[in-house]
């Protein structure tokens, strides 16, 4: 029989909010994060904004000589990790370590580090490079920091696949707990890609919005008619996954119950999705069936929405497909809306939400949803948050390469 996984604790570093609490506050109100970039002079890139972690103090969170030897994306995944065992409130010297796990990824690693250090290499020579510069920029790191942070000793694993990573380190390690593999996993994504080549790449992908840059609060508008491109964001959510029966014999606080799982490729192109969304439906209806229920069951979904033509025309067709009829009863927001596209932390930063969604009974909204698109016509819950009765949700995260992941999360019913 497999075993019952429960989300028993959250961090969150986001361009909102720092922390479970401030976050979700920041979300229901449809707070804004996007404003210029400030990490670095933009004036010569076509895309001039981001949505940047604010008033983030590695300090707060780790020894100062310690946080020199991580990149941006390791500070943010060992902060959001300890807030997440802050707020699960486990007792680490009550517990087995050898049976906690870590499975945290990053869709594109330390690229901050990765450009200061070719800057350095091609101004002062080899000699120079920071003996510490590869094990800042692999992306594993982020899941081996937090695993020398708090000696966890169980499996310490690295995904990588683009922005659907941290949904697909929930699930594995959903998975991994079910079958009796671990006690407790932490699991989710970190990215800090707000640097000069990861901006210019994607601009010259023609994937980012380039026509809000002196109107960022506008700029990311998933499913308006509108949307001219995503909005790059950073940050860290990770969320610690317990055995229910872990959970409750130490009392826990029980957020949501982790039920279903999907994971699939469209196996078509590098960057597009296949049309219509087929293997995104293929890949919500696996969690459906991992989670042995009815698509009728599911009242939210918090969708990938990341602001971009095909993306948000191709999941909402998904959606159809996957839900009939039932469609037109489902809510469907995209926070990329105030976060822009945290990339490979996106998955945990929407897990959480989605978990807080069903915990609160209330869904946060799609900021700047205008215009609608005559080819869209669900409940994309425009510009205010909806006080809904959530039972059941499904977060939903596509990536480049066609790498599909959908997380499936219930209220919890001891």
């Amino acid at each position: 029989m497999n075993n019952r996984v429960v989300i028993t604790g959250m961090g969150a570093i986001t361009p909102i909010g720092i922390g479970k609490d401030d976050f979700w506050k920041a979300l229901i109100e449809g707070k804004n994060g996007i404003e210029k970039i400030t990490h670095f002079d933009p004036t010569d890139y076509s895309a001039q904004i981001a949505a940047e972690v604010k008033n983030f103090n590695a300090e707060d969170f780790m020894d100062k000589k310690e946080s020199k030897r991580m990149d941006n994306y390791t500070q943010f995944s060992l902060a959001a990790s300890k807030l997440a065992i802050e707020d699960s409130k486990i007792d680490l010297e009550k517990i087995n370590r050898d049976r906690f796990g870590v499975i945290i990824g990053s869709g594109i690693g330390g690229m901050e580090t990765l450009h200061s250090q070719y800057e350095k290499f091609f101004d002062k020579g080899p000699s120079r490079i920071s003996p510490f510069f590869i094990p800042m920029i692999i992306p594993n790191m982020a899941a081996g920091q937090v695993a020398i942070e708090f000696k966890l000793r169980g499996p310490a694993i690295c995904i990588a696949t683009a922005c659907a990573t941290g949904t697909n380190c929930i699930g594995e390690a959903f998975k991994l707990i079910q079958r009796g593999g671990a006690d407790c996993v932490l699991a989710g994504g970190a990215e800090a890609s707000i640097s000069p080549a990861p901006i210019a790449g994607f601009c010259a992908m023609k994937a980012l919005c380039t026509d809000h840059n002196d109107d960022p609060s506008h700029a990311s508008r998933p499913f308006d008619k509108n949307r001219s491109g995503f909005v790059m964001g950073e940050g860290s959510g990770v969320v610690v996954l317990e055995n229910l029966d872990h959970a409750k014999a130490r009392g826990a606080h029980i957020y949501a119950e982790v039920i279903g799982y999907g994971v699939n490729c469209d196996a078509y192109h590098i960057t597009s999705p296949a049309p219509h969304g087929e293997f995104q439906a293929k890949c919500m209806q696996l969690a459906i069936d991992d989670a042995g229920i009815n698509p009728n069951e599911i009242d939210y979904i918090n969708a990938h929405g990341t602001s971009t033509k095909m993306n948000d025309e191709g999941e909402s067709e998904a959606i159809k497909t996957v839900f009939g009829e039932h469609a037109k009863n489902l809510s469907v927001s995209s926070i990329k809306s105030m976060i822009g596209h945290l990339l490979g932390a996106a998955g945990g930063v929407e897990c959480i939400a989605t978990a807080l969604t069903i915990e609160n009974d209330l869904i946060p909204p799609t900021i700047n949803y205008e215009t609608p698109d005559e080819n869209m016509d669900l409940d994309y819950v425009p510009n205010k948050s909806k006080s809904k009765v959530v039972n059941k949700a499904i977060s939903n995260s596509f990536g480049f390469g066609g790498h599909n992941a959908c997380i499936l999360l219930q209220k919890f019913v001891g």
